[in-house]
C-alpha cells in the first residue's frame, strides 16, 4: 500500500492550474493563438504554452535552461519542442509527465529566463526589477 499511497501524494497538473499558475506570475500575459493554443508571455515574449494544437500533440511546452533541457529528454519526460528547440523549449510527453511542485518550478524559471533577456527599461516599465 506504501506505494499506493506515494503516488497518490503526486499531483499532476491540469491545464487550468498550468495556466493560473503562468498568470500568478509578475507581468504575464496571456494570448490564445494558434489553433486555441494559450500562450503565456512576459513583456511579450512567449515562456510557457498549453491547450490547443499542444495538447493534441502531447503534454504541456516551456522554456528551460540548457541543464533542464537536457536533463528533461534524457529522463524522457520531456522532447525537444516543435520549432522551439533551438531555443531550448521542450514538450513534455504529457500532462501528467511532471509532479505539479515540479512543474511549477519549471514554470517559475521558464519565466525568469525570458523576463531576463527583456531590456532593463522594459523590466522596469513591468515591474521586474
Amino acid at each position: 500500500g506504501l506505494w499506493l499511497w506515494h503516488f497518490s501524494c503526486l499531483r499532476f497538473m491540469r491545464p487550468k492550474t498550468f495556466e493560473a499558475h503562468c498568470l500568478r506570475l509578475p507581468a504575464a500575459t496571456k494570448v490564445v493563438q494558434w489553433e486555441g493554443t494559450s500562450v503565456f508571455k512576459v513583456g511579450g515574449k512567449m515562456f510557457a504554452l498549453a491547450g490547443g494544437f499542444i495538447e493534441r500533440s502531447g503534454g504541456f511546452m516551456f522554456k528551460t535552461s540548457n541543464m533542464a533541457f537536457q536533463l528533461l529528454i534524457e529522463q524522457q519526460l520531456a522532447r525537444p519542442a516543435p520549432y522551439l528547440a533551438r531555443a531550448k523549449w521542450v514538450q513534455l510527453v504529457g500532462n501528467d509527465a511532471l509532479p505539479d511542485a515540479e512543474l511549477r518550478a519549471y514554470l517559475d524559471q521558464a519565466h525568469r529566463l525570458i523576463a531576463a533577456k527583456l531590456t532593463r527599461k522594459s523590466r522596469k516599465a513591468l515591474g521586474l526589477d
